[in-house]
């Protein structure tokens, strides 16, 4: 949403919005405005014109879900960015690792030490994304949780249970693009169709009132909200991200999810723990025509270097042009356009931002290199 108000798309249909405090509007406005698309917003409108939550106390609960299954990409750099802002909005970020889902859906093989392995790796890759914030379950900070935990409770299962109670075969197969799966992928496996009926029981089980996640996840949020209407629970709000595309997307395979970017294509992705010259050598071949407006360096830009830094700064060599700096997209892809910045120079900017991003990053794991060793063994093994 690029609109001066992010609010304005939403008021005439929730006149609640008009009646919020400024400070809950520049609240609801921070958690709402950089996102693809917000379903429910009726029910976070609710928590603070009430003071209330899901929870029964003040404090507003959002959540992401991440299977753990290896070394992040740059996707979770989109991903932090948005729960920044709700720690900013003083909002609870609850971080779910989801362990015994990726176990269901085969990640290292079924080997449970692997991924919690994985899953501790993860959570020192969000205390450095998001700048290690305090921890704990107030406003404003951030808190992890395992599935293995969740799943401890008989009310969990008795939830799942009922998640599942009238969703046939044919519609729960719709929904496995969630797990990176094609509707055909899993007749041989039951245990597959009862993973969308788990990511809704942990969003009901945990008392979540947004849950966060990127546009591949609407399917299991619209399900969860089914669900709700099913038994009249109340529905979380649901906030979707931008999903980055792969280095190699072309305009043409940018209209679905199949243009993703995978860490399972390495020449395609960027990991967080690319050094600043890889993630140039990477970009350099990132697909980038001048007469096409579409182009992974340009969701790069617009969802992770703008937001972060209000800049794109384009250094190019001194034999070929001076620096110069780019405060819009739009600005940024009409000089590609029309030959005022070449596209290897646009790249190399971008790159550079990004490199920037994950500084923290880098400096985290030189101090805290336990978890991260864990991983790449892992995978090297």
């Amino acid at each position: 949403m690029t609109a001066e108000n992010p609010l304005d798309a939403f008021s005439e249909r929730i006149p609640a919005i008009d009646e919020l405090s400024p400070d809950k509007k520049d609240r609801l406005g921070l958690m709402v405005g950089h996102v693809d698309e917000v379903v429910g917003l009726e029910h976070l409108v609710k928590c603070l014109t009430e003071g209330t939550s899901r929870s029964g106390d003040d404090v507003v609960q959002c959540y992401v879900g991440f299977e753990p299954s290896g070394k992040a990409h740059i996707g979770w750099k989109v991903l932090s960015l948005q729960l920044r802002r709700m720690l900013d909005a003083d909002t609870n970020v609850l971080i779910f690792l989801a362990d015994w889902h990726a176990w269901v859906n085969d990640k290292f093989g079924g080997d449970m030490e692997a991924i919690q392995t994985t899953a501790s790796y993860m959570e020192d890759t969000f205390r450095a994304l998001l700048g290690n914030p305090p921890e704990g379950t107030g406003p404003g900070q951030l808190q992890f949780k395992w599935a293995s935990e969740v799943m401890e409770s008989s009310e969990y299962w008795a939830r799942v249970l009922r998640c599942s109670k009238g969703a046939t075969l044919a519609m729960v197969r719709k929904t496995f693009t969630i797990m990176g799966r094609d509707e055909a992928s899993s007749d041989h496996d039951l245990s597959k169709f009862y993973y969308p009926a788990m990511q809704a029981a942990d969003i009901f089980e945990m008392n979540i009132d947004i849950a966060i996640g990127g546009m591949d996840q609407r399917k299991a949020h619209m399900f969860m909200r089914d669900v709700a209407s099913k038994y009249g629970w109340e529905k979380a709000t649901c906030l979707h991200t931008p999903i980055i595309s792969s280095l190699k997307a072309s305009g043409s395979r940018m209209e679905s999810f199949d243009h993703k970017m995978s860490k399972s294509d390495p020449s395609g992705s960027l990991l967080l723990h690319d050094t600043h010259e890889r993630i140039r050598k990477k970009m350099r071949k990132a697909y980038l025509d001048p007469e096409d407006q579409q182009s992974p360096v340009y969701e790069l830009a617009e969802y992770i270097v703008l937001p972060e830094f209000g800049e794109i700064v384009v250094t190019p060599d001194p034999r070929f042009g001076e620096p110069s700096t780019w405060t819009t997209l739009e600005a940024f892809k009409e000089a590609v356009t029309n030959g005022t910045l070449h596209p290897l120079d646009a790249k190399f900017g971008v790159a550079d931002g990004l490199a920037k991003g994950l500084e923290s990053v880098e400096a985290y794991f030189e101090g805290n290199p336990e978890t991260l060793d864990a991983v790449t063994a892992l995978m090297q093994g």
